[in-house]
């Protein structure tokens, strides 16, 4: 195994707790849920940033996490690279080059190892959907309590849906305000096809600042059942 340094984000309050409530959500759809493939409808909604977070914020609750670049494509997960040289990732494992132990990084996150994507393959939908990659997740599966494996956006190119065909779940990031009804349902259409249960959709890059009433519906309702049965706080217990 390889001993890396990774580049984490520092979360306000509201973000953290949307991860909280995402991973309890993730944790209530069943034990046997263990390995989960994230996806998207087109490049750039955020779904690397999402899989890489909410592998944190499962390592943080004490799980046992594997973070799989599975963009075989244009991984971006690269840049989550800060320090130790990284040798081997997912496509020398799959090409028969290299040992799964050796493509493992141990990352200075406590309870959360990485495989990176390794060098650009000419097949990536074959090789994600050959018999090495299924035989990594049921490994996997055995030594970590979550394995997250991060996809090509679905709507572009087919290695979500076979890298889905392997796990127990799948996650679709949607990004709000651009992708439209029409084409997130034919996207959640190629995944039911898979056979491979969706867990949910998580819509990123929500602009809450501009949602006036957000703020104010949730402020004054918050505001009412927490001080009815808290009381309120002062200045100076605030």
């Amino acid at each position: 195994m390889q001993t890396i340094e990774v580049n984490t984000t520092e979360m306000d309050f509201r973000t953290e707790e949307a991860f909280k409530t995402l991973r309890s959500n993730i944790e209530f759809s069943g034990n046997d849920i263990k390995t989960i493939c994230v996806t998207s409808c087109t490049p750039n909604e955020g779904k690397s940033s999402i899989s890489f977070d909410l592998a944190c914020s499962f390592a943080q609750n004490g799980k046992k996490v594997l973070l799989v670049d599975g963009d075989l494509r244009k991984s971006v997960m690269r840049q989550r690279h800060k320090k130790g040289k990284v040798k081997l990732g997912l496509s020398n494992y799959l090409v028969g080059r290299a040992a799964l132990e050796e493509c493992i990084c141990v990352t200075d996150v406590k309870n959360l190892c990485l495989i990176f994507s390794g060098p650009i393959p000419p097949n990536p939908s074959e090789l994600l959907g050959n018999s090495r990659f299924k035989d990594l997740l049921v490994k996997m599966r055995a030594s970590f309590d979550m394995v997250i494996v991060d996809t090509p956006p679905l709507g572009s190119v087919i290695d979500a849906a076979v890298v889905a065909k392997s796990c127990d779940g799948a996650m679709l990031v949607i990004e709000s305000g651009v992708i439209s009804y029409r084409f997130a349902r034919k996207v959640k259409e190629q995944l039911d096809m898979t056979g491979c249960r969706l867990l949910g959709c998580v819509l990123n890059k929500v602009d809450i600042q501009g949602k006036k009433y957000y703020g104010k519906y949730y402020g004054k309702y918050y505001g009412k059942y927490y001080g009815r049965y808290y009381g309120t706080y002062t200045n100076e217990e605030a």
